[in-house]
């Protein structure tokens, strides 16, 4: 299923990237612009519940199924919960304690999840950004690991013979691959169905080049989203301040941005991120 959650009218309000308090809730906004709390108390906790009787730890992304459940990477909390279009919040899978364990629902284990994206068929992706793995969770609930060795690196390979540095978004497409934002590598990868992971675009330096395949340069790339046509949108987010897109053929482009810090609209490279 494709994940886009822009168009799915779905925000996080989290301030994390400054110095302010973050606000721990999941937001909805609807097509009329108003907006609305889903869940979370404004504190942070773990709780389970209903809407605003439920807590977070600094919720970093979120992904919709087809049955309208929300799936979040509850990142400090080293959690991944679900919301039911109720807004009846579980935990999906994690203990809750940092670590790396594959197991069913609380058995298994992650270190800061931060990027999440869900399939056609229930199954949830997770970037498990400080583990520097890729999981994976069928509806089931059973969590295991898709790609990454587990230690720093940009080795290419299939499962744990590949390796990532601080992996922060994942994306998945309607044949099964899996997209990720290598955050600390400069890197877009590629990661099959089976598992056999590629890089998709980058060059592995920092900087902001257009260009095909690994002539393409990005900086701190994190979340990733693609459409339909297997086009993949890339926020590349320290220093570069764009949005990037990659055809199916890892042409990469500059789709908004003028490279510098601020709040412009207009198109292309008139507008301006921070």
């Amino acid at each position: 299923m494709k994940k886009i959650a822009i168009f799915l009218s779905l925000i996080i309000s989290v301030s994390a990237q400054d110095n302010t308090a973050p606000t721990m809730t999941i937001t909805a906004l609807t097509s009329t612009p108003e907006v609305t709390t889903l869940a979370g108390s404004g504190s942070q906790g773990s709780a389970n519940g209903t809407g605003t009787a439920a807590a977070f730890y600094l919720p970093t992304d979120v992904a919709l199924d087809g049955s309208g459940n929300v799936y979040v990477g509850d990142q400090y909390n080293h959690l991944i919960r679900k919301i039911t279009s109720g807004g009846v919040v579980s935990t999906l899978a994690g203990s809750g304690s940092q670590g790396s364990t594959n197991g069913t629902g609380t058995a298994a284990s992650f270190y800061k999840p931060s990027g999440v994206a869900v399939d056609g068929s229930g199954n949830v992706y997770v970037a498990d950004k400080d583990n520097h793995l890729i999981r994976k969770i069928t509806s089931g609930g059973v969590v295991t690991t898709l790609a990454g060795s587990g230690s720093v690196g940009s080795a290419n390979g299939t499962g744990t013979a590949a390796s990532f540095n601080y992996p922060s978004g994942v994306a998945v497409d309607g044949s099964g691959n899996v997209y990720v934002g290598d955050w600390g590598n400069h890197l877009i990868r590629k990661i099959t169905s089976a598992g056999v992971v590629s890089t998709f675009a980058g060059s592995g330096s920092a900087g902001s080049a257009n260009g095909t395949g690994t002539a393409a340069t990005f900086n701190h790339p994190y979340g990733v989203a693609v459409d339909g046509s297997g086009n993949v949108y890339v926020a590349d987010y320290l220093g570069n301040h764009l949005i990037r897109k990659i055809t199916s053929a890892g042409v990469v482009t500059t789709l908004a941005g003028s490279g510098s810090s601020g709040s412009a609209n207009g198109t292309g490279t008139a507008a301006s991120f921070n």
